[in-house]
């Protein structure tokens, strides 16, 4: 009884593998949710509005507070200027974002480049709206996009760019450098770039965070998604944003309006309030990630695994191939039994066989977790 259009997609890894967690009672370091909630005022804001009766549809546009909000965040951390009644959307989380941007945007056949590995909504969503995807492997152990690999992707039916920086799963942060890349093929060839930017706020080791929409030539034809959750950790909430050149977030809304139509009013308020009032606390954040990504790291290179450090996100990636097992998702299946420990394997990220043998792990947990996620691996046989 499936659609046509939803075949050949499997369920999502992260029910999967957090479902084994649960199962077999084991320490999740697989998808990618914080242990600990985000600031207490921006929560009290959220009970406030529920008691207020702040709990009917908000506008399908996302509430003249929020709009505002994102407007003014990113003018403040960008220099973006955005009219929030014309240019900015609020989503249901930056999946739904993803989702009406390609089912607003995407006709059938048109090419979708996109980097891979890839989030796994990506793939389903250009798959839904007809798209056809042209990947371009950032290739292990480095994770770099060659422009060259990016020229040679795009053909004469190619439209868009789907691109995410800071990267998930990898953890790269693209630089200048070869976000200059990206928009010196959309400008040659007149494509639209829809850009995820969930992990804005978090890259370590002094990195920057680039939107490709600052580069010159490029805001005209960039689409930002982002949200809160990541950011804020309030990944349930599901709040996020659309920002762009007017007739991109309208094709955003035509989309969103039959999808979720409106979602989360009285949580909006709260996040607009995070954003205008708490600009601070992802800074902070990404601070105590990155203590938390050293620690995960030299855990698990202890153990004998080969470790990509990662630049952004929650995530580090190793590298199994000396423990002798297929590939990651093997490893993966096995390792709740061996060890009590979930993490995701990468190849399910990949069209090609270049992740075949990686396996991406958490760090947005507290301390104490990733402690005994470690104290588990180094007493278990992780060899084949």
């Amino acid at each position: 009884m499936l659609a046509h259009r939803l075949e050949g997609i499997p369920p999502t890894i992260f029910s999967e593998m957090s479902a084994l967690a649960v199962r077999i009672q084991s320490v999740n370091l697989g998808q990618g949710f914080p242990d600990v909630d985000g600031p207490p005022e921006v929560i009290a804001r959220a009970v406030h509005a529920l008691e207020s009766g702040q709990n009917q549809y908000a506008p399908g546009i996302g509430i003249p507070a929020l709009r505002e909000a994102v407007a003014r965040h990113q003018l403040r951390h960008y220099g973006l200027e955005l009219d929030p009644d014309r240019q900015v959307v609020v989503t249901t989380g930056c999946t739904e974002g993803i989702a009406a941007a390609l089912l607003g945007l995407v006709d059938p056949g048109d090419e979708v480049v996109v980097l891979e590995p890839y989030y796994d909504s990506y793939t389903a969503m250009i798959q839904m709206a007809g798209g056809v995807r042209r990947p371009v492997t950032l290739r292990a152990p480095s994770f770099r996009l060659d422009p060259d690999e990016l020229r040679a992707a795009v053909t004469p039916r190619t439209r868009f760019v789907l691109l995410n920086s800071p990267h998930n799963p990898t953890g790269t942060v693209l630089t200048r450098a070869e976000l200059q890349a990206v928009a010196d093929v959309a400008i040659e060839h007149d494509l639209v770039v829809i850009t995820d930017e969930v992990y804005e706020h978090l890259v370590y080791d002094g990195r920057e965070h680039v939107p490709l929409a600052t580069l010159p030539g490029m805001f005209e034809r960039t689409l930002s998604l982002s949200s809160a959750g990541k950011s804020y950790s309030f990944t349930g909430w599901k709040v996020g944003w659309a920002t762009g050149p007017a007739e991109l977030v309208g094709a955003v809304l035509a989309a969103k309006q039959w999808l979720t139509f409106t979602s989360g009013s009285p949580l909006q308020p709260a996040v607009a309030y995070a954003l205008d009032e708490e600009p601070d606390h992802p800074a902070r954040l990404a601070a105590g990630l990155r203590e938390r990504r050293d620690l995960l790291c030299a855990g698990l290179a202890a153990v004998g695994l080969d470790v990509r450090v990662p630049e952004g996100t929650y995530f580090a990636t190793t590298d199994i191939s000396a423990l002798g097992w297929p590939d990651g998702r093997s490893f993966c299946l096995a390792l709740p039994e061996r060890a009590g420990v979930v993490a995701i394997p990468t190849q399910v990220f990949y069209d090609s066989d270049a992740g075949r043998q990686l396996v991406r792990w958490a760090f947005c947990k507290e301390r104490e977790v990733i402690e005994e996620g470690l104290r588990r691996l180094s007493g278990a046989d992780l060899s084949a």
